[in-house]
């Protein structure tokens, strides 16, 4: 895995204290700075640093219908309870940090004395990862400024640029920079943007906005760059896996120089965990049954043993009442018992369920605070998914488009998509949404898909529910279920709202300019 040194020279963070990073360099060191290869590298390392991160995969399904996040001071709850507010937004991601580190990269790296071709190479990474902050604000915020060069204090007051606008930027850099990026790094320089990277998001991007052609197109692109499923949906996530084929766009991280801290933040405390992110039954209700059918369809669902005979993604994603996890069978449905995890006043599900990606067993690292695993933003079965999803919404429904969905089930241990059932637009649009619902949670995803669908009033709206309370048995993990099932919070969901997240107060008060969202 690579070791990044992120090095934030003192010259990027000599900036005025408000949310756009107005003119984030002093200008006599800037202009003494730029002479060699190493100074272009080190300000480079300082655009990476933070243009993701651990945390933004992991905790983002509690913004959705996947997950519950018990803890108001962790900033996802009032996103998925439509009680956000200017003022109480809960996560920030209308900084311009990051953008502004890339603006200033590009307006002055070409002083630098270096090989022309590296330094056309690194302003592509420093404009992806600039398109990478763009696309994820324009997707949260709808319309927001557009930002291409360094901000003087002369350009405090602006206004927001249109959505459109913004999406279109973004789609036309990632175009032009895919041209430029490499397929893939020498191993020193994993975790650098490549052409795949720049291409998948690309096709996000044209998927968020409804150009399903173009999505479609740019999906084919990266499905000819050598990517691949793994063997088993398991081994994805496991850290001797890093940097795996299937992998396309990744946050590094390195347990001696820059840890992921964030991995015990899922787990029960009897593992050692907080329990921060807890899966709702409303995901668990999504797998099918191993013969491919819904839990509502199948013979094979039995709801005094809801676990059994399921999509086996569901194990490898949910610890759930009665499977083996850290040599100890889960028991987060009694009440009545003081050694079970239900009992824990802290670190526990509040839904009865925790994650299991990224952390398997927490044996697999020496702490689970402190740990090199890489987060995963995109991985080459969404690119699948993408592709047969905007053949579907073309109506262009062909052999590629079972072919695609097909490969993502049949790695998972699925059977093949039954033609007889699934053999138009509408059931394909049902079960393309419900296969990607299962491949990616817990990565950050639905939220996006939630939005983009307009199915929030449907699936965010009313109450969050749990697993059914009941006993486990400590020896075998055998269920005794009750049918009282645990009720979590409710939710509410306003369409003319809650698609878009607020815009911070503190933002507009430092940019007049700035109106705030709709019925905010």
């Amino acid at each position: 895995m690579k070791k990044y040194f992120y090095i934030i020279i003192p010259l990027l963070m000599a900036c005025n204290k408000d949310f756009l990073d107005r003119n984030p360099l002093d200008k006599p060191s800037n202009e003494s700075f730029w002479n060699t290869a190493a100074d272009a590298t080190a300000a480079l390392n300082g655009c990476y640093d933070g243009w993701s991160n651990v945390n933004d995969v992991i905790y983002f399904d509690c913004a959705s219908d996947n997950a519950f996040n018990p803890y108001p001071w962790e900033g996802w709850q009032v996103q998925a309870t439509g009680a956000a507010t200017p003022t109480d937004y809960g996560s920030d991601f209308f900084t311009f940090t990051t953008i502004n580190r890339c603006n200033n990269f590009l307006e002055n790296v070409d002083r630098t004395q270096m090989d022309e071709k590296l330094k056309n190479r690194m302003k592509a990474e420093a404009r992806f990862i600039r398109a990478w902050d763009y696309f994820r604000k324009v997707t949260l915020y709808g319309d927001v400024p557009l930002i291409t060069k360094v901000l003087e204090v002369s350009d405090a007051n602006f206004a927001r640029n249109k959505k459109e606008e913004v999406m279109n930027f973004v789609i036309s850099e990632l175009n032009e920079i895919s041209k430029i990026l490499p397929p893939k790094y020498d191993a020193a320089d994993v975790g650098r943007a490549t052409k795949g990277a720049a291409l998948a998001v690309k096709a996000r991007m044209e998927l968020f906005s409804g150009k399903f052609a173009e999505s479609s197109k740019t999906s084919q692109e990266v499905m000819t760059l050598g990517y691949d499923l793994m063997t088993k949906y398991n081994e994805i996530f496991l850290p001797q896996n890093e940097n795996n084929v299937e992998v396309i766009l990744d946050v590094q991280y390195e347990e001696s120089s820059y840890r992921n801290e964030a991995l015990g933040v899922m787990p029960p405390a009897s593992s050692g965990g907080w329990s921060s992110i807890n899966p709702t039954q409303a995901l668990v209700d999504d797998y099918e049954c191993l013969d491919g059918k819904t839990i509502q369809e199948s013979a094979l669902y039995n709801p005094k043993e809801p676990y059994k005979n399921r999509d086996p993604r569901l194990d490898v994603t949910i610890i759930y009442p009665g499977a083996l996890y850290n040599n100890s069978y889960l028991n987060s449905i009694d009440p009545a018992d003081p050694n079970g995890d239900y009992y824990a006043p802290y670190g526990r599900s509040k839904t009865g369920y925790y994650p299991k990606k990224y952390i398997e067993s927490p044996s697999l690292y020496q702490d689970i605070w402190a740990t090199g695993m890489n987060a995963i933003v995109i991985r080459y079965a969404e690119i699948l998914l993408m592709y047969a999803e905007s053949k579907i919404e073309l109506n262009q429904i062909d052999e590629s488009v079972y072919s695609a969905i097909n490969k993502v089930r049949k790695r998972a241990g699925m059977p093949d998509v039954n033609k007889s059932i699934y053999n138009n637009q509408s059931k394909l649009r049902e079960l393309i949404r419900r296969e990607r619902r299962v491949e990616l949670a817990m990565e950050g995803i639905r939220w996006f898909d939630v939005v983009r669908w307009k199915i929030g009033d449907q699936v965010m709206k009313g109450k969050v529910m749990g697993a059914l309370l009941g006993k486990v048995d400590a020896k075998n993990g055998a269920l005794t279920l009750g049918t009282e099932r645990i009720f979590v919070e409710n939710r509410n969901f306003d369409p003319g709202k809650n698609y878009l997240w607020p815009i911070p107060q503190k933002a507009i008060d430092a940019t007049p300019a700035i109106v705030q969202n709709p019925n905010y």
